[in-house]
């Protein structure tokens, strides 16, 4: 499957989060399924910068060619839209746990 992580970005230590999503995305892959890490935009986004929409407009692009989300733990008010438009899209919402 491939799979949408949805998780704090700019809720507190951003490279800690971007971090913590890649290591994530690491456990995922070692599932067999293949990850989309956002967070990696960040990288992006220190070379051309992009106001909030963009990004979550670049985000719903992808959740809609992913089969699934991973919600992690963490407050987060664009990864909690991110997990609204993954319903309206009817895809599972999954904990790390489903993974195993």
């Amino acid at each position: 499957m491939r799979i949408y992580i949805a998780g704090p970005y700019t809720k507190g230590d951003v490279e800690q989060n971007v971090f913590n999503a890649i290591k994530y995305g690491e456990f995922i892959r070692a599932t067999g399924h293949t990850p989309f890490i956002p967070h990696l935009t960040h990288f992006w986004h220190i070379i051309s910068e992009h106001d909030y929409e963009y990004w979550m407009q670049l985000d719903r692009d992808w959740l809609e060619v992913c089969d699934a989300l991973v919600r992690l733990p963490g407050e987060s008010a664009g990864a909690d839209r991110e997990v609204e438009w993954a319903k309206e899209l009817g895809l599972p919402i999954l904990d790390l746990n489903d993974l195993t």
